[in-house]
C-alpha cells in the first residue's frame, strides 16, 4: 500500500459528530442514552463518555444532529447546547433569508437555524462540542455573503457550568446539612443516650416530635433531594431505572413508610410503627456530598485541557503600514507580520523573519530546554518568548495552529472507549433492574423468614440495597482515568490521538524504529575529515565547500554548512561538472578540486589508498567515506552520516529496561543499518526495504502473535504506521505521518516511546484498580446490605452508612483516577 492509497482510504471514514449531555449520573445513563442515539436513523455508530459528559455519533451519510438531540431528550436526559448570533451582510430578500438557512443547517450538529432579515441577523443552536462558530461563519461566506460573530450568548454560561453545578451542589449540600443535623440528632440521639430521648418527652413531646421530624424530612427530600425525583421518576416510569430511580425508591420507601407511621399508625401490624425520617435525610444529605466531591473531582480531570486553553495568547500586535497595533487573536491572518517582546506568548504559527531569541516549547514538546529561534525558524502558538524580540509571518491562524489541533486530538482521546470497557458496558447493562430485583428479593426474604418486627427489617434492608448498589463507580472507572492519562501525557508532549491507543501500547512487545529522522537526526552532517600532508584542513574544506555550493545534493549541504559553521570563505568556481554517482569537479582558486566517491578517483587515476584504514573505521560506524584531490593529488578524506540523536541510546536502554524488543526498519544498506544497530544494541535489523517492505516487516515481527508499534516520521512511514497495532509518529515528521498515527511525539524524541509506553501501563494499571474497587464494592457490599450476615453475627447494614459507601466510591475511584497527574516517567 503506498501513501496516496493510505490518504483515499482515509477519505470514506465517517467524520464522528460529538453532542454534549447533562444529567448523566452513571453508568446505566451512558448504557440508556446510547440506546436512544443508536435508535436513530442514519446513525452508524454512537459512544458515550459519562467522565466528558459528550457522546460520539458517527452516521451513515447525513449529519442529522436536531433528531440525535430530540433522542437524548426523549431518554430524559439534556443535550447541551450552544447558541450564536452572526450579523449577516449582503442579504436583500427572502430567498437570501433561506439561502443563509439552508447553509447553516447543513452544518454537522447544527439543530436550528433561524435568520432575520430586518436586524441583518442569523441566529444558530447547535449541539455543544459538534460544530464551531468558525465553521457556521464559513458556511455563510460559502453561501455568498459576509458575516461576523456578533454575539456569543452561551460561551460565558458554557464555560462556567462545571463552577455553577459544585456552586449549586454546595448550596443544596449545605441546606440538607443544615435540616439534617436536628433530625439526625432528635432521632439517633434519643436511641443512644436515654437523657436526650427523656429531654424530648419532658419538652417537645413524643407526637410533636415526629411532627418535626416530618417537616424537616420532607423540605429536605422535596427541596434539595428534589434534583434526584427529577431524573429518578420519570426513569422509573419509562422502565428505565437508573442510580437516581434507586435513590428515590430507597428514600421515598423509608420515608413513607414514616409518614403512615407518624399519621396512620393503626394500619400498620403492632410493633411496627417505627419512623425512618432521619435515614432517608441523612440519605439524601450524604448523596449530595458524594455528588458534589465527585463534580469537584470531575472539574480536575480535565485541568490538562483548561492549561493548554490557557496557553492561547488573547491579543498580537500586528504591523499595520509600519506601525504595530494590539488587536484580538481571532483578527489575525495569514501573512500578517507579529512583533514578540521578551516574556510574552506567541499568539500563532509562523516563520520568524526578523530578530533572534530562545523560546520556551516545554507545554508543546514537554521539554524544558528553551529553543534557539532565529530568522526561517517556525515558532507555535502557546509557546513562551524567552529574552530577545523578533518578528514573525502568521502561516497558521485560529483551528489550523498546532496547538489547536493539540487541544482537538486530546479532547477525541478523552472522549473514546477503550476495549476493556466493553465489560463495563454489557454489566452496567442489566445493573440497575437487577438491584431493584435484589431489592425486591430482599424485603420479601425478610417479611417471609425475618424477626419480629419483619416489616420493619425488611423496609430497613431492601433499602440499604437500593442506596448501596450505585453503578457510578463502574460508570467513571475507565473515562476518568483516560481522562487524567491522555491530559497529563499532553503535557509530557504525548499525543494519543486515539484512546484506544493508551491499552494497546501497554501490550506491545516489539518497537519498530525507522532509521532516519527518528534514531538519527534525519539531515546529513560533516563528522569527520584527514588530510593529506602538505594540505590543512581549512583550505581543503574551502574548496570542497566552494565546489559543492554548487551542487543540491544532501551530502553537499552537509559540507558547505560544516564550512560555514568554521567562517571559511566561499571562492569562485569555474568549470564546474558533475558525476552523477561519482562526484563533482571544477576550477576552485586556480587550482582544480575533485570530490566524490574512491571510484571517482581511481578513474582519474588518483590512489586512495593511503586512508584505507581510516576508510574501513568509517564504515564500520555507519560513516559514507568521500575523498577530495586537488591537481591531482589526494588531498582529503571525509565522512558525511546522518548523526545519532543524542537522546537515542538512552532511550532504547529505557526500553530494554521495559522488557521490550526493539527493531530497526529502514531503507538503508544493511551495512550502514546494522553498523548503527550494533552501536545502540538494536535487537533484530530489517534493511534496504521500500515502503511497501516496511508494511511487510512489521507484519512478520507480528508472526508469532506479537504486538508491534511502529515508530517513524516521513511519507514513506504512513503504510507502517497504519499497518502496526499502535503507530507512533515524532512530531517533528510529516503531516501524513502525523495522521496515519495513534500517537505523536510532539518533541520528535524517542524517549518520548518509553514515556509514553510507561503512560500507558500506569494509566491501564490505575483503570485495573478502579474497575476492581468498584466490582468489589458492589459485589460484596449489596449481599451484607441485603442481611446475609445477619444470621452468622447478627449484622446489618443501615442505610445511612450504605449511602455513605456509595457516595464514598465513586469519590475513591475519581481520586485514584486523579493521582496519574502527579505521573513521572522514569
Amino acid at each position: 500500500m503506498t501513501a496516496v492509497t493510505q490518504i483515499e482510504k482515509s477519505t470514506v471514514v465517517p467524520i464522528p459528530t460529538e453532542f454534549g449531555i447533562e444529567g448523566m449520573s452513571c453508568a446505566s445513563c451512558v448504557g440508556r442514552v446510547e440506546k436512544a442515539i443508536k435508535s436513530v436513523p442514519g446513525v452508524e455508530t454512537a459512544s458515550v463518555n459519562l467522565a466528558t459528559e459528550r457522546a460520539t455519533v458517527t452516521f451513515k451519510d447525513a449529519v442529522d444532529a436536531a433528531a440525535v438531540l430530540h433522542a437524548i431528550q426523549a431518554a430524559g436526559y439534556e443535550p447541551k447546547s450552544e447558541t450564536q448570533e452572526f450579523i449577516v451582510g449582503g442579504m436583500t430578500c427572502a430567498s437570501c433569508v433561506s439561502r443563509v438557512e439552508r447553509a447553516l443547517r447543513a452544518v454537522p450538529g447544527v439543530a436550528e437555524a433561524n435568520v432575520n432579515l430586518a436586524t441583518e441577523k442569523a441566529t444558530v443552536r447547535y449541539a455543544s462540542g459538534a460544530t464551531t462558530p468558525e465553521a457556521l461563519s464559513a458556511a455563510i461566506q460559502n453561501a455568498g455573503y459576509d458575516t461576523k460573530v456578533a454575539v456569543s450568548v452561551a460561551a460565558d454560561a458554557q464555560s462556567d457550568r462545571r463552577d455553577l453545578e459544585i456552586r449549586s451542589l454546595g448550596a443544596q449540600l449545605l441546606i440538607a446539612a443544615a435540616l439534617t443535623l436536628p433530625l439526625f440528632i432528635v432521632e439517633m440521639g434519643s436511641h443512644l443516650i436515654p437523657g436526650v430521648h427523656e429531654f424530648i418527652m419532658d419538652t417537645i413531646g413524643m407526637r410533636e416530635s415526629l411532627y418535626a421530624q416530618f417537616a424537616l424530612a420532607t423540605i429536605v427530600l422535596f427541596g434539595p433531594g428534589l434534583r434526584f425525583f427529577r431524573k429518578g421518576v420519570p426513569n422509573l416510569l419509562r422502565w428505565t431505572p437508573d442510580m437516581n430511580s434507586l435513590v428515590v425508591l430507597g428514600t421515598t420507601a423509608a420515608w413513607a413508610y414514616s409518614v403512615v407511621a407518624t399519621f396512620f399508625p393503626s394500619v400498620l401490624p403492632a410493633g411496627t410503627d417505627n419512623v425512618y425520617y432521619e435515614a432517608a435525610a441523612v440519605i439524601i444529605t450524604l448523596i449530595l456530598l458524594g455528588r458534589y466531591l465527585e463534580a469537584r473531582a470531575k472539574g480536575k480531570t480535565s485541568q490538562a485541557i483548561k492549561r493548554l486553553l490557557g496557553l492561547q495568547a488573547k491579543t498580537a500586535f500586528v504591523d499595520h503600514g509600519g506601525e504595530f497595533i494590539e488587536i484580538q487573536i481571532s483578527d489575525v491572518v495569514i501573512g500578517d507580520v507579529i512583533r514578540i517582546r521578551p516574556g510574552e506568548k506567541v499568539p500563532v504559527d509562523g516563520t520568524v523573519v526578523s530578530g533572534e531569541s530562545y523560546v520556551d516549547e516545554a507545554m508543546i514538546t514537554g521539554e524544558p530546554i528553551p529553543v534557539s529561534k532565529s530568522i526561517d525558524s517556525e515558532v507555535v502558538g502557546g509557546t513562551i518568548n524567552k529574552t530577545g524580540s523578533f518578528t514573525f509571518r502568521a502561516t497558521k491562524v485560529g483551528s489550523d495552529t498546532l496547538l489547536a489541533q493539540i487541544i482537538k486530538m486530546v479532547e477525541a482521546a478523552q472522549g473514546s472507549k477503550l476495549p476493556i470497557q466493553a465489560l463495563v458496558d454489557k454489566v452496567t447493562g442489566w445493573f440497575v433492574p437487577a438491584v431493584i430485583a435484589a431489592a425486591l428479593l430482599t424485603f420479601g426474604a425478610w417479611m417471609l423468614f425475618g424477626p419480629s418486627p419483619a416489616l420493619s427489617f425488611a423496609l430497613v434492608n431492601a433499602v440499604a440495597v437500593l442506596i448501596i448498589a450505585c453503578p457510578c463507580a463502574m460508570g467513571l472507572a475507565t473515562p476518568t482515568s483516560i481522562m487524567v492519562g491522555t491530559g497529563r501525557g499532553a503535557e509530557l508532549g504525548i499525543l494519543f490521538r486515539k484512546g484506544e491507543a493508551l491499552q494497546s501500547l501497554r501490550d506491545t512487545q516489539i518497537i519498530a524504529v525507522d532509521k532516519t529522522g527518528t534514531l538519527t537526526k534525519g539531515r546529513p552532517e560533516l563528522t569527520d575529515i584527514r588530510v593529506s600532508p602538505g594540505f590543512s584542513q581549512d583550505e581543503v574544506l574551502t574548496w570542497m565547500a566552494s565546489l559543492e555550493a554548487l551542487s543540491e545534493h544532501p551530502i553537499a549541504e552537509a559540507i558547505v554548512a560544516a564550512a560555514k559553521l568554521k567562517g571559511l570563505p566561499t571562492l569562485a568556481v569555474t568549470g564546474f561538472e558533475a558525476a552523477p554517482g561519482f562526484g563533482v569537479s571544477g576550477q576552485v582558486g586556480g587550482r582544480t578540486v575533485l570530490v566524490g566517491a574512491d571510484r571517482a578517483l581511481t578513474q582519474a587515476g588518483i590512489s586512495v589508498t593511503e586512508f584505507m584504514t581510516f576508510s574501513s573505521d568509517l564504515a564500520g560506524k555507519g560513516k559514507s567515506p568521500l575523498y577530495a584531490a586537488v591537481d591531482g593529488q589526494l588531498a582529503a578524506i571525509i565522512a558525511v552520516s546522518d548523526p545519532i540523536k543524542e537522546t537515542t541510546s538512552a532511550a532504547i536502554r529505557v526500553l530494554h529496561g521495559q522488557g521490550l524488543r526493539v527493531a530497526m526498519v529502514t531503507g538503508d544498506n544493511r551495512r550502514t543499518a546494522e553498523a548503527i544497530a550494533s552501536q545502540l544494541g538494536i535487537d533484530h535489523v530489517v534493511a534496504e526495504v521500500l515502503p511497501e517492505g516496511k508494511v511487510e516487516a512489521v507484519r512478520q515481527l507480528r508472526k508469532n502473535g506479537q504486538k508491534v508499534a511502529f515508530v517513524g516520521d516521513g511519507i514513506n512511514d504512513a503504510p507502517a504506521l497504519s499497518e502496526a497495532d499502535v503507530g507512533i509518529a515524532v512530531g517533528t515528521g510529516t503531516d501524513i505521518a502525523i495522521e496515519s498515527a495513534d500517537v505523536v511525539l510532539m518533541s520528535g524524541d524517542l524517549t518520548g516511546v518509553a514515556r509514553a509506553i510507561a503512560l500507558s501501563r500506569a494509566t491501564m494499571q490505575n483503570i485495573k484498580q478502579n474497575l476492581f474497587w468498584a466490582f468489589v464494592y458492589n459485589v460484596s457490599l449489596v449481599p451484607v446490605a441485603a442481611g446475609v450476615l445477619y444470621p452468622i453475627d447478627g449484622t446489618l447494614l443501615s442505610p445511612v452508612f450504605a449511602a455513605g459507601a456509595m457516595a464514598m466510591s465513586s469519590v475513591f475511584v475519581l481520586g485514584n483516577a486523579l493521582r496519574l497527574r502527579r505521573f513521572r516517567a522514569n
